[in-house]
């Protein structure tokens, strides 16, 4: 016996998030169908489809903001001689959270990865370099996940600026190989930082 429309379509709707097989997806959409009051699902759907309507990236920095630019840019009493770059926006939140980094960011939303098809103009590395021309930015912090893609988009970036007068660092190893930064710690994170090194 099939489940009504209404039901097969909510049970599909949640699978197609990640990490959610279809057992967990049954068990969300009866969650909601059995449990949440009306006006909680419509503020739920309701903040799905804002989420989509009004939500992009900066066109500076590529991070997700409702304003055009994003508050981080915006910013000016930010240190604008210094750019952290990131793979993804939940690594600005994370490096926002520990509240001892007051430069600026550029978000590449992806790390080098030939297999998958991700290459420089993929993750916006040409951005990147363009924003680079600007004569005040003095460092680029490479604060990219210690994964072997991570490792990768790292060298890459550096030797494109090996002849540049911008100096290239990079967070120090308190991240274990292969973790991501938005699941360390504050404290960890905070000495990646402060211990970057000059790469070449």
């Amino acid at each position: 016996m099939q489940y009504p429309q209404p039901i097969t379509k909510l049970i599909e709707s949640f699978s197609k998030l990640p990490g959610i097989g279809n057992k967990t997806a049954e068990r969300l959409a009866f969650h909601v169908i059995s449990s949440m009051k009306e006006d909680d699902a419509t503020t739920f759907a309701k903040a799905l489809i804002d989420s989509k309507r009004q939500l992009f990236k900066c066109p500076i920095c590529g991070h997700i903001t409702d304003t055009d630019p994003c508050g981080i840019c915006a910013d000016q009493h930010r240190d604008r001689s210094i750019i952290a770059v990131v793979q993804d926006p939940k690594d600005v939140i994370a490096i926002e959270r520990m509240r001892g980094f007051k430069g600026l960011y550029h978000v590449l939303n992806g790390v080098l990865s030939p297999l998958d098809g991700m290459g420089p103009e993929d993750i916006g590395i040409p951005a990147l370099i363009e924003r680079l021309k600007d004569e005040n930015i003095k460092e680029l912090i490479l604060a990219l996940s210690a994964t072997l893609e991570g490792d990768a988009t790292s060298q890459y970036i550096a030797k494109l600026l090996k002849n540049t007068d911008v100096k290239v660092t990079r967070i120090a190893r308190g991240l274990e190989m292969g973790r991501s930064i938005e699941y360390a710690d504050e404290v960890t994170l905070i000495r990646a930082l402060e211990g970057r090194r000059e790469l070449f």
